[in-house]
């Protein structure tokens, strides 16, 4: 076991004839005591900052070890993320693929309807342009016929015996 200050202190030497010089031994001694009594206290010191340094140290490795994990975890959250991301990035491309195909087999259905519209009012038009020019030549045959003539020619007599007549009664008058 060390000796302590109090040790050294209450140490006490036989006295030998032509012995030391006590006085000498004794402040020898004294001198011993306050190195030694300084020597404890700075181990003492040591032994405290090593202490608060195995704390910090532990306090520290402690902080390490969950800022590991935490970085693990921010990691796996990105990656979490981003593959999210990725796959609603492909459902929203997916989604707007369908509404352009919908999209383009709608405008393809109506430029059908429209074509369909198109061709049967050409249809229609067409019957309209014969059905008018039938009843046009029909028209023009009639007044190209002997009949239209004779009646024509029946009217022209008709207009002079009234102009006559007109006439007559007004020299009457």
């Amino acid at each position: 076991m060390p000796l302590t200050p109090l040790d050294i202190h209450n140490k006490s030497f036989s006295r030998g004839f032509r012995g030391y010089d006590e006085d000498e031994v004794n402040d020898f001694l004294d001198q011993i005591i306050k190195d030694y009594e300084a020597l404890i206290r700075e181990k003492k010191d040591l032994e405290q900052k090593i202490k608060n340094s195995d704390e910090k140290l532990s306090h520290f490795s402690n902080i390490e070890t969950t800022l590991n994990k935490s970085i693990l975890v921010a990691q796996e959250t990105a990656e979490e993320v981003k593959q999210n991301a990725n796959k609603e990035a492909k459902l929203i491309v997916m989604e707007a693929k369908k509404n352009a195909d919908r999209i383009i087999n709608e405008a393809l259905e109506k430029s059908r309807k429209v074509t369909l519209n198109i061709e049967e009012l050409k249809k229609e038009a067409n019957v309209y342009r014969t059905r008018f020019q039938m009843l046009i030549e029909a028209q023009l045959e009639l007044l190209k016929s002997d009949d239209w003539k004779s009646m024509s020619a029946g009217n022209d007599d008709d207009n002079e015996e009234n102009s006559q007549k007109d006439g007559m009664i007004q020299s009457q008058a």
